[in-house]
């Protein structure tokens, strides 16, 4: 007895239209995201920017929106990547309604509407706060390096920059000498009002073109009957003497007020830096948010160039605040962000640091081993309270709240 399988009939056609909706589980987020945008968000700032009926109707602006959301949710921020998932993948399908738009549709739209769609990103903390996600009683910081579109080998010091440069500007002032002087020459051969490839008189006239021709023909042939009666050998010419080396200039100082001799730019993206990361170097930039410990909601971001943290904390504790009208309670950070002004400044908000002055090892009561603390007041103060309170300090809620949300967004 044969089995029996379910139906495999790729050409049969449906005989009722499906809804996007079915596309994906009802609890998918997919639904989530798109009716959000759809019912909550407030697309003005966007929607305001189309105007007139002029040419065929753009895509939704609430559409692109949602889309973007969904893509950078789900890790896929290439607009190419995003246009190809409008094709292939059903949840992708259930935000566009079907709506297929090319990639650069996608990745201009981006960019005509970046501030307003950084704007999006306070909205969507206010959501978060008024379903009961942000709680703003601990909020823990930190930051992460992001590489950059770009290779870290694409860089240049600027004391490499300066050695280059007179260089660079030698070989092509060589270059237009030598065409000056090429077009000297082939001035004075053609004259100067001929390009020098200009067809000769001769060729006008049949009769004459047809005596060259049997000329030249009769040359060949000679030679031909020369060589085959005093064979011997024509060697090539061997290669000339080679150019040399271009001298490699004197080592040139820096003047006062230039930058460091270190310093570095990238000729792929000209505003990354190259950052330490993971035992190597690369070109990025340092990436630092804050996160709420409720329910790991990122409350404040911002990118720098600088790899070092302690300057992203106080910016950092008060754009949370400016997002959601009120401050929290507590802030944690390691110790990247541990500073004499860092201590003072959130308690001077009326938040409480709780930022290790240094590295916690496994079995170890002493945030200060492994650095040399200077004895300084708070920072000193700092690590006793870590100390003294051990397993049940409040630092260690850091790792567990911040550290895990850069697992998906990297």
């Amino acid at each position: 007895m044969s089995k029996t399988f379910r139906p495999w009939d790729v050409d049969q056609t449906w005989l009722l239209p499906r809804s996007v909706h079915e596309f994906v589980p009802p609890v998918h987020l997919a639904h989530f995201v798109r009716d959000t945008v759809r019912e909550a968000l407030d697309l003005s700032a966007i929607v305001g920017v189309y105007k007139g009926e002029q040419g065929q109707p753009p895509y939704h602006p609430g559409m692109l929106v949602a889309l973007l959301l969904y893509g950078y949710s789900r890790g896929v921020y290439s607009s190419r990547q995003l246009a190809r998932a409008c094709e292939e993948r059903t949840d992708v399908m259930a935000v566009t309604g079907l709506n297929r738009p090319d990639f650069r549709t996608i990745s201009d739209f981006r960019r005509r509407h970046l501030g307003a769609l950084s704007d999006l990103f306070v909205q969507v903390l206010r959501l978060c706060q008024a379903a009961g996600l942000v709680k703003l009683g601990h909020v823990a910081v930190d930051g992460t390096k992001l590489r950059a579109n770009a290779s870290r080998h694409k860089a240049m010091s600027y004391r490499h920059m300066m050695s280059q440069e007179p260089k660079l500007a030698a070989e092509v002032q060589s270059w237009l000498d030598q065409a000056d002087a090429a077009d000297a020459a082939e001035d004075a051969q053609h004259g100067a009002g001929r390009r020098g490839d200009e067809m000769p008189d001769w060729m006008a006239d049949k009769q004459r073109r047809l005596a060259r021709i049997r000329a030249a023909k009769a040359q060949l042939d000679a030679e031909a009957k020369e060589a085959k009666a005093e064979p011997g050998s024509n060697e090539p010419e061997g290669p000339g003497p080679s150019s040399g080396m271009q001298e490699r200039g004197a080592r040139k100082t820096t003047p006062t007020g230039q930058p460091p001799d270190r310093a570095q730019r990238n000729f792929t993206d000209g505003d990354s830096r190259i950052m330490p990361s993971g035992g190597g170097f690369i070109a990025g930039y340092n990436g630092q948010i804050a996160v709420d410990a409720a329910h790991q909601i990122i409350v404040a971001q911002r990118l720098a160039t600088n790899p070092a943290d302690y300057a992203a904390l106080l910016p950092l504790v008060d754009q949370a605040r400016a997002n959601l009208g009120r401050k929290h309670r507590e802030v944690s950070g390691d110790s990247g962000f541990a500073t004499e002004a860092n201590l003072a400044g959130p308690a001077d908000r009326g938040v409480r640091p709780y930022l290790s002055p240094g590295r916690i090892r496994h079995g170890e009561t002493d945030p200060t081993a492994g650095r040399v603390l200077k004895r300084k007041q708070l920072m000193q103060a700092m690590a006793d309270t870590i100390r003294k309170a051990g397993r049940r300090s409040r630092y260690r809620l850091r790792k567990q709240v911040v550290e895990p949300v850069f697992g998906p967004i990297k």
